[in-house]
């Protein structure tokens, strides 16, 4: 079979790789921008007269939260090594920062143990890791993570200072957009990534080198037709065949792999159906404008405080997310002035510090969203259509391979074990 894949982000990486492999089928790849990648953006820049590769995107994962991705890059003998991975928190209005992977970074600042809102805030932390499971046990949606929080009375300091930036950091969500995700999700999330303690920590790891370096081992001799700097203008389908114009003009498939948002892969369907456009458009996307710097001052202020993930509580009730990616403790990269990725705090980094900015989109889930994921497959397969994204899950790495890989199988597709 001749199939397209549109998108080369992990989700259609993973399927044209996987898809690939089979003689039987011919694989094309667009991709509208001219590299490979999707959110895995390694950037070579020069600190001090040296060169770093660094991440502006994926760069973390664990083994037992990452199986597949794990076997892949086991698979193409790519090299990875543990890293610390911690979350520091910095509130803007009060100034009070403090890390929370360790006792002793907990009291980056010693006044914090004088403080009674911050005791409070660390026993309200082991309240929310022993309770917030039992909201799993009961029948139907349940309340929204702001609801719950609310009807258990957890105090300003908990929600703002630490489940807010945790969960914010985790996808990429504004304070209003964390407070409307559903409990359950959340928690089902925290839980199976072993963050609500129970004495065990995941080990984190990096890809040694940056996360290009697996996108690259992928590439190397597989055997599919790479359309790179080629947008799809307009996806036709009938009854014998799905016709993709670009630039190339209009080329004939058996099948489409829509391995883009789901916003996108809805704007290419020149004639959807109304369940696509029904579930397509249920999905949300926010823009994240991440700035690659070495400005210390986006950093907590004392450095034990630096975690490798640095959360910031603003002032003024904001509607983006800000963190900022200590890059260094991430992907074990010496250099003489911190290697930073800020996402929306543009205007506050020193100009002359910044090396590269680029603008990401994440998906926003609430209910309506969230709904939609349950009835993929209402939509997969139809009309020689697939969809694949990390959309369909929780929007991380492995749940774009994951969705590749499913797709793969429908095709009688099977990753091997080699």
């Amino acid at each position: 079979m001749r199939i397209a894949v549109v998108g080369g982000g992990i989700s259609g990486l993973g399927a044209a790789w996987l898809i690939s492999k089979d003689p039987d089928h011919q694989v094309t790849l667009f991709e509208r921008e001219e590299r490979l990648g999707g959110h895995v953006d390694t950037q070579r820049v020069q600190v001090g007269g040296q060169e770093y590769d660094v991440d502006m995107g994926f760069s973390a994962y664990t083994d037992e939260n990452f199986p597949l991705f794990k076997r892949l890059l086991d698979e193409l003998h790519v090299k990875s090594q543990p890293v610390h991975m911690g979350l520091s928190v910095l509130d803007g209005r009060s100034g009070m920062e403090y890390n929370a992977s360790s006792v002793g970074s907990l009291l980056a600042r010693p006044r914090n143990l004088l403080d009674q809102k911050f005791l409070l805030m660390l026993a309200e932390i082991k309240r929310f890791h022993k309770e917030a499971p039992h909201l799993l046990e009961g029948e139907g949606a349940g309340p929204t993570l702001g609801e719950y929080l609310r009807e258990q009375k957890y105090s300003s300091m908990f929600v703002d200072n630490h489940i807010v930036p945790l969960v914010g950091a985790l996808w990429l969500a504004p304070v209003a957009h964390v407070m409307a995700l559903p409990g359950k999700y959340v928690v089902r999330f925290l839980r199976s990534h072993k963050m609500l303690r129970d004495g065990k920590h995941l080990q984190w790891r990096s890809i040694v080198g940056g996360s290009a370096r697996y996108v690259e081992a992928m590439r190397k001799d597989w055997k599919v037709a790479e359309r790179l700097n080629t947008p799809v203008l307009r996806i036709t389908r009938d009854d014998d065949a799905v016709r993709i114009a670009s630039k190339h003009g209009e080329e004939r498939f058996d099948q489409v792999i829509l391995a883009c948002h789901s916003d996108q892969a809805l704007r290419l369907l020149a004639d959807p159906s109304e369940m696509e456009t029904r579930l397509l458009g249920a999905m949300r996307y926010q823009e994240n404008e991440a700035v690659l710097h070495t400005d210390a001052r986006l950093l907590p202020r004392k450095k034990r405080a630096w975690g490798a993930w640095n959360a910031y509580v603003a002032p003024q009730a904001s509607d983006q997310c800000t963190l900022s990616y200590c890059m260094n403790i991430l992907q074990k990269l010496d250099s003489p002035e911190p290697l930073i990725v800020t996402l929306n705090r543009t205007a506050e980094i020193d100009p002359a510090k910044i090396l590269a900015r680029k603008s990401l989109h994440h998906p926003v889930y609430d209910r309506q969203s969230i709904d939609a994921q349950h009835q993929r497959v209402k939509i997969n397969g139809q009309r020689r259509t697939w969809f694949s994204g990390a959309y369909w899950r929780y929007g991380f790495h492995e749940d774009g391979l994951r969705t590749a890989v499913s797709v793969a199988k429908a095709m009688d597709v099977e990753w091997h074990h080699h």
